[in-house]
């Protein structure tokens, strides 16, 4: 792969080798097209201060995403003070993107707004403790927060998010105030990127292994996996990373429990937060 011409076109680019890409003239392409396969994650970024209603037109767009009947099982609390992101950051993993990005986002599985509704109209909210509505909270928020990464890229900004706002969940409900039955699922770093520091598309599997016609199937998988290793390897080699690639990453994060990052003992946690899961 790496002695190989570059592939060209957003879609080629987006898988890391050459790719039939549809028509741009039968699909009436856009800027939105653009906007969204020319995503990266962003982990360096200015100090420069976001402009007045950035916030504002974020959380818009993701209230403008789909919610499962309507039930906006989601919050999103806004954290700018520099001493509360640089604690949060230590919750992480010490990522020091989080101190110097202007905005940090915590996206919340919320079903504590539910249960107060509950209480003021004297329902017994019965379903609340089972593990659909949690899956639908979740499912809700990660809508919300991909509208706001769409939306703020469309801005101009770069974003990455944080899973690991999960390795201590009741640390972090602790240094947000969260009520029981609330629970962070990820943070989001938005700001303006590093023009000093290149970010590259990360390649991504190919249609041959994601996508299957009518009903599963494995057939193109093995040889999709493995042409998705040497374009994933020679895409961290130009971005001076070490050449991984994918199946040992995958390994490293499944194949052992302290790969999970203390986030095997998240049902416990959730237990303890107020989420029945029945």
């Amino acid at each position: 792969m790496n002695d190989q011409q570059p592939p060209t076109g957003p879609i080629a680019k987006r898988y890391g080798a050459e790719f039939a890409s549809p028509d741009s003239r039968d699909i009436g392409w856009n800027s939105t097209l653009d906007t969204l396969l020319d995503h990266r994650s962003v982990r360096h970024y200015l100090t420069t201060e976001l402009p007045a209603g950035t916030l504002e037109t974020l959380v818009a767009a993701a209230s403008s995403a789909a919610s499962s009947s309507n039930m906006q099982l989601w919050t999103v609390i806004a954290v700018t003070d520099p001493a509360r992101k640089e604690r949060l950051a230590g919750m992480v993993g010490n990522q020091a993107h989080i101190e110097v990005a202007p905005l940090f986002l915590v996206w919340l599985a919320d079903l504590s707004r539910a249960e107060r509704l509950g209480l003021r109209l004297d329902r017994t909210m019965e379903a609340l403790p089972f593990t659909e509505t949690f899956v639908t909270a979740v499912v809700d928020v990660a809508i919300a927060g991909q509208n706001a990464v769409v939306a703020a890229e469309s801005l101009g900004l770069g974003t990455v998010y944080i899973g690991a706002i999960r390795n201590e969940p009741e640390a972090v409900a602790a240094e947000l105030g969260l009520p029981p039955g609330v629970v962070a699922v990820f943070g989001l770093c938005v700001g303006y990127a590093d023009p000093g520091v290149a970010s590259g598309i990360k390649p991504r599997l190919a249609p041959s292994v994601i996508l299957h016609h009518e009903q599963y199937g494995t057939m193109a998988e093995a040889e999709g996996i493995e042409v998705y290793e040497e374009a994933l390897k020679s895409f961290q080699v130009s971005q001076s990373l070490e050449p991984v690639g994918w199946l040992r990453a995958v390994l490293s994060r499944l194949g052992r429990v302290s790969g999970l990052s203390g986030r095997d003992r998240l049902r416990e946690a959730l237990l303890r937060m107020g989420f029945g899961l029945k």
